[in-house]
């Protein structure tokens, strides 16, 4: 696998990171955040992301445990709280949209858990970082190479 070349336009990526940071920020918790982009990365088997972000969770705290089990979330029992645990449904609902919606229980779930303005912040980083890594995915940028 070779990495493609190709300029990332500067006026998307500003755009993309301007989502990114608003949603983050939106959303209020930081570590919470973190365990949401990596799950998403994971699903899309975006390395670049998977690397940045881990980087990012640990600076946050985020428990090792919590980054070692992510992958098998819901049988990890009480290693993610509730709320945790319905962000990352929520997550991989609109991750992987191969019923072409997102269950209503799902949402439903989350929505228990998040205000109005919560679950947009959420929605918003979900998609977010679905962009990054069809970004970094198709252009095959590998691990490591990240410069802020």
């Amino acid at each position: 696998m070779t990495t493609r070349t190709g300029h990332l336009d500067p006026a998307v990526a500003r755009a993309l990171s301007a989502l990114s940071a608003a949603a983050k920020q939106g959303l209020g918790d930081p570590a919470l955040a973190e365990l949401v982009v990596i799950r998403a990365s994971q699903l899309n088997h975006c390395a670049f992301c998977l690397d940045l972000h881990l980087g990012i969770a640990r600076q946050h705290g985020v428990p090792e445990r919590q980054l070692d089990l992510l992958a098998a979330w819901e049988e990890a029992g009480d290693v993610f709280d509730a709320r945790e645990r319905a962000a990352l449904a929520l997550t991989e609902a609109i991750t992987v949209l191969t019923d072409g919606f997102v269950p209503d229980e799902v949402y439903e779930r989350a929505a228990r858990h998040f205000d109005d303005t919560g679950l947009a912040h959420l929605v918003g980083l979900v998609v977010a970082i679905n962009n990054w890594n069809r970004v970094m995915v198709s252009r095959r940028v590998p691990p490591g190479g990240y410069t802020p």
